[in-house]
């Protein structure tokens, strides 16, 4: 790695710290043509902790006939659970028998999956939006029963490919009946990577105008049109602290396909740590981890952080 750089220069308006949710391990390789062994998942779930990330979704409890790269959740997350105690481990289930499987393994926190557009609903989970929040109702009630902390993602907030353009009204609506089942934060998906930093602020607005703190809220953001990080920016000086990434940028969408790879995490955190602001990750260990899982897939990773500070270290 070349040492002092990126050079730290604070920008005026941003926060002093990001939570970075890493999602590599779920939403990154659930979209992978081969299952990969739950051995080497593991391995890389501890890597991503040892790196300093506090959050990282480890799988999703889904029939396996749906997502049949997650099938070996009941394996794998025995296996990581273990892990410092201030690293959480998120899993997302669909329904209340995901949840079971989920708590009876001691997950503490569990995310669902809904969608602002009736379209993405139906591809998804075969059900209307407001059938799938009823879904989700009991579901939240009784992981908030059980002690567990609650995230909601929503997809399609920036445009569907059925539907085009999502009114900021229709993200408004399903965003407050998410928090009004109890959810305690909320992940706004750019599913298939339209967004641009003007949408994005206007999206905020309207949802802190519409009652929902931005300490709640966190940005999903997809790279299909290079636009994730001046979009994240957008969604730091409106006063998110959270963001999603996926370690090499692995990722996308099984159910839209023109949704391409996620943020990558040494992206993210590259400019995070150009702009003072503290993340606890170690980039070069993380940087070595997603070279290492690209090795394991059989391809270099996406990720520009990743391929230029592997270049260096040749």
């Amino acid at each position: 790695m070349t040492d002092g750089l990126p050079m730290r220069v604070p920008a005026a308006g941003l926060p002093a710290r990001v939570r970075i949710h890493e999602v590599g391990p779920r939403d990154g390789l659930q979209n992978e043509q081969a299952v990969v062994p739950v051995e080497v998942k593991a391995e890389f779930i501890r890597r991503l902790a040892a790196a300093g990330l506090t959050t990282v979704e480890a799988t999703s409890f889904v029939h396996p006939r749906w997502v049949p790269q997650l099938a070996d959740a009941e394996r794998l997350f025995p296996e990581v659970s273990g892990l410092a105690p201030d690293v959480r481990l998120p899993v997302l289930v669909p329904n209340e028998r995901g949840l079971d499987r989920a708590l009876a393994l001691g997950a503490r926190d569990i995310a669902v999956f809904a969608s602002a557009t009736e379209s993405f609903a139906k591809a998804n989970l075969n059900r209307t939006v407001d059938e799938a929040l009823a879904m989700f109702a009991p579901v939240v009630a009784r992981a908030k029963d059980a002690g567990a902390h609650v995230r909601g993602y929503l997809s399609m907030c920036f445009g569907d490919p059925w539907e085009g353009p999502v009114a900021l009204d229709d993200v408004v609506r399903v965003c407050r009946a998410l928090a009004d089942l109890g959810c305690d934060e909320l992940s706004l998906g750019d599913t298939v990577g339209v967004a641009t930093p003007g949408h994005v602020a206007a999206l905020l607005t309207a949802l802190t105008d519409g009652g929902l703190p931005v300490d709640r809220l966190g940005v999903h953001f997809h790279d299909t049109y290079g636009q994730a990080l001046s979009n994240t920016l957008a969604a730091l000086q409106h006063g998110v602290t959270t963001v999603d990434a996926s370690a090499g940028g692995l990722g996308g969408c099984p159910y839209a396909k023109s949704a391409t790879g996620n943020l990558a995490t040494e992206d993210l955190v590259w400019m995070l740590h150009g702009l003072g602001i503290e993340t606890g990750v170690d980039l070069g260990r993380l940087t070595a981890t997603s070279a290492w899982m690209a090795d394991r897939l059989g391809r270099p990773s996406p990720s520009r952080t990743v391929r230029a500070l592997s270049h260096k270290e040749q």
